[in-house]
């Protein structure tokens, strides 16, 4: 009757142990999906879908290689890309200059380091080998954080700080590396060495 007892209290605590633990892994998973809807979800193979995220590439050394914050992302495995919306991108040049990029949509190249900003896309930093604080407008802008290159095939201005100038050009490329930037056609404005 002893041993009766002694098997049935153990596997009554074997019970409430696995409902208390079953339990607390609901709430886990509750916590993470809270505010995102069934179309946020990812379709097809498993992915990811996160509010107020904010993902980072790290390099050899562990520094950051750029940081990626949205208000909503969504990982497409089948496509190789995360979409973003609210978009807020920072990256560091070989010069250690801090370039911010911002825009309202965009998508991530999973492992890539390229990103795609479309509309009302603003980017601020220092074009290397000057202190002139450069600021771009366009409606749809592509980085390449690894390469350091920016471009668009869209209209797009270029002011800078220091010295008052505008520039409108359809189409630009700035090559952070080498300290090149290129206008591509329709140029127009000032520019005061």
């Amino acid at each position: 009757m002893m041993i009766f007892r002694l098997i049935a209290a153990l596997g009554l605590i074997a019970l409430i142990g696995f409902v208390l633990l079953s339990g607390g892994e609901r709430e886990r998973t509750s916590s993470v999906s809270q505010g995102l809807s069934r179309e946020d979800m990812p379709q097809g193979p498993a992915g990811y879908a996160a509010r107020n995220a904010r993902l980072s590439q790290t390099g050899p050394d562990g520094r950051p290689l750029y940081t990626v914050e949205a208000e909503s992302m969504r990982q497409l495995p089948a496509q190789g890309t995360v979409e973003l919306e609210q978009v807020h991108l920072s990256f560091r040049d070989d010069g250690g200059n801090l370039w911010k990029a911002w825009g309202d949509h965009g998508s991530l190249g999973q492992d890539t380091g390229q990103v795609e900003l479309v509309g009302n896309v603003h980017v601020a930093g220092l074009l290397p080998g000057t202190q002139d604080p450069t600021h771009l407008h366009t409606e749809r802008l592509h980085v390449d954080t690894q390469a350091q290159q920016v471009h668009t095939q869209e209209p797009v201005t270029m002011t800078t700080d220091s010295h008052g100038g505008t520039l409108q050009s359809h189409g630009l490329s700035v090559d952070l590396k080498k300290g090149r930037v290129r206008l591509e056609s329709e140029v127009h404005g000032t520019y005061l060495p």
